[in-house]
């Protein structure tokens, strides 16, 4: 139970959080939805922090003056990019009470939290709800009424970053361009990044691996390159075209703090999307403008440039319409989409060509909404689907009221009838040939699965207690015991005959390599006249998922 704050924790939950964001700077980044984003709101996000957490690192003392000191130093010397900006801001707010503090209670780090978000919604001209500024501004909230409840930093922070993501949850009800996309804010998604990693830090938590999820748990997406649909005639809609950046630093000795705010209205007078803060030891800029030569003219009235960066947004634009209309002319005469419980599952299916998985299973039936947005993603009018459970496939019919696309589900029941049917594929052949040919090859594979009883009951032919091991085929209960291996054994033995040529076993997520390697090899002696694979599924509740062919 953590109950203060002091030095040595504020350092370890700043670089627990920068390591987090570095590791999901690419979830962030696909969530950008804007026609041309100023950069990757992840990566700008993760290069500031990073910068924050350098200067942190650097410190010479555990003291919380020093250390917050640093903290809003290295945040702002790294700031890019409007969220990594308006993420400097966040943290210039927490540190301006963390300097006042020789350890924080969870009642003075509400208050830092609050005045974060007082600092961050004023370096911003014009802010909008529904962004990482309306994330801040409700945990901030929230942190300032659980701090009354909780003395102990792990509830406190529970509770703050559950409501969190319920405000995030919110934002594209809030922007109408992150609902026509069906993302939330990636700026919000960045700032829960790093919160998550202050807990992990709070907690001692050491493993630092944690992947964003944006879809609920019936619904993940395995795809390391999440797509976002954008409109094509939404990006010609630019009106400023240059995105500038730069530091003003070694001030001129008549400049003051109110030239510093002369010089935001100015910039707002020549272009949009303004930020301008800092001090008079260094001023940070933002602006969309046409006239980025003014900008910079005005800038130079206060002191030297440093760090400029000028990106032409109308080029990108252009590019990335480009793109896009060359991705609609390069559709193919069918694609292909399939539901897998587990990550390693959906990488064999990525490896057999599969377009787009969507995750789930017996335990997690993903929606007829989560089928269909898959098939959206595909490129072509022709989508053929593997539902891989009797419980998804009415779910994968019904998806074809939601899409323009023309779907045709073939009705697998199991990963393995998934597999078979999806290698089944000739290129070369029309579609309804090849329907036809995955509709047969379902009729040569035996399914199996292997996993535990959750009540007592009795049930073909078996007494059954909970935690009792059980081996089932596609329709019945063929094995019951106490290991899951020994259990295993005997449920391929009941399946076994003299046709099968090929066993194969996907390993779940409760059984490590080297145990199922040892399983493997045990198979192979028993069984010399078969081939014997295994391979990493991952899914959960089910030790293993069993293919005979």
């Amino acid at each position: 139970m953590l109950k203060q704050i002091n030095g040595p924790m504020l350092r370890k939950m700043i670089i627990a959080g920068s390591s987090l964001l570095e590791q999901n700077k690419k979830n962030v980044d696909a969530l950008n939805v804007f026609p041309v984003p100023d950069g990757d709101t992840g990566t700008n996000m993760s290069m500031t922090f990073k910068s924050a957490a350098n200067e942190v690192n650097a410190c010479s003392n555990n003291n919380l003056d020093s250390l917050g000191e640093a903290l809003s130093k290295g945040a702002l010397r790294g700031a890019r990019g409007n969220s990594g900006v308006i993420l400097s801001q966040i943290m210039k707010g927490i540190a301006s009470v963390v300097v006042t503090c020789e350890s924080m209670t969870t009642k003075q780090f509400a208050k830092a939290m609050t005045e974060g978000a007082a600092v961050a919604y004023k370096a911003v001209t014009k802010p909008k709800e529904g962004t990482i500024l309306t994330v801040i501004r409700v945990m901030a909230e929230s942190a300032s009424s659980a701090a009354k409840k909780h003395a102990d930093f792990e509830e406190f922070f529970k509770e703050v970053l559950a409501k969190g993501e319920e405000i995030l949850a919110k934002t594209p009800e809030m922007l109408p361009v992150l609902k026509t996309a069906g993302v939330v804010d990636a700026g919000g998604r960045g700032l829960l990044v790093v919160f998550n990693g202050f807990y992990k830090a709070i907690l001692g938590d050491e493993d630092l691996n944690y992947t964003v999820e944006e879809k609920p748990a019936v619904s993940f997406d395995f795809e390391n390159d999440n797509c976002v649909e954008v409109n094509l005639k939404d990006l010609a809609d630019i009106e400023f075209a240059y995105c500038t950046e730069f530091m003003v630093i070694n001030m001129k000795n008549q400049t003051t703090e109110s030239d510093i705010d002369k010089l935001r209205e100015r910039l707002m007078e020549i272009g949009d999307s303004v930020i301008c803060i800092g001090d008079l030891s260094l001023v940070k800029v933002h602006v969309h403008t046409n006239t980025p030569n003014v900008a910079l003219g005005y800038a130079l009235e206060l002191g030297e440039l440093y760090n400029l960066k000028i990106e032409n947004m109308l080029q990108q634009n252009r590019e990335m319409k480009a793109k896009r209309e060359q991705m609609q002319m390069e559709k193919k005469p069918f694609g292909m989409v399939a539901v897998a419980p587990g990550q390693g599952l959906a990488d064999i299916f990525k490896d057999i060509n599969i377009d787009q998985v969507v995750g789930g299973g017996q335990t997690m039936n993903p929606s007829a909404d989560d089928i269909a947005r898959a098939c959206d993603k595909v490129p072509s009018d022709n989508v053929i689907i593997f539902p891989n459970n009797k419980n998804i496939i009415l779910a994968a019919e019904q998806a074809e009221a939601l899409t323009k696309k023309t779907l045709h589900v073939i009705p697998t029941t199991s990963v393995p009838e998934g597999i078979s049917a999806a290698l089944a594929i000739n290129p070369e052949a029309e579609l309804e040939e090849n329907l036809e040919s995955m509709k047969e090859s379902i009729k040569n594979v035996k399914s199996g699965s292997v996993t535990y009883a959750v009540r007592e009951t009795h049930i073909d032919g078996f007494d059954l207690k909970e935690g009792d091991i059980i081996g089932l085929n596609e329709k019945n209960i063929l094995s019951k015991g106490a290991l899951v291996n020994d259990t295993t054994e005997d449920l391929i033995a009941k399946m076994m005959d003299e046709n099968v040529c090929n066993i194969t076993l996907f390993y779940g997520s409760d059984i490590n390599e080297e145990e199922a390697e040892k399983f493997r090899a045990k198979l192979e002696e028993k069984y010399p006249s078969q081939d014997v694979n295994m391979l990493p599924g991952g899914q959960p509740v089910y030790y293993y998922i069993i293919s005979l062919e």
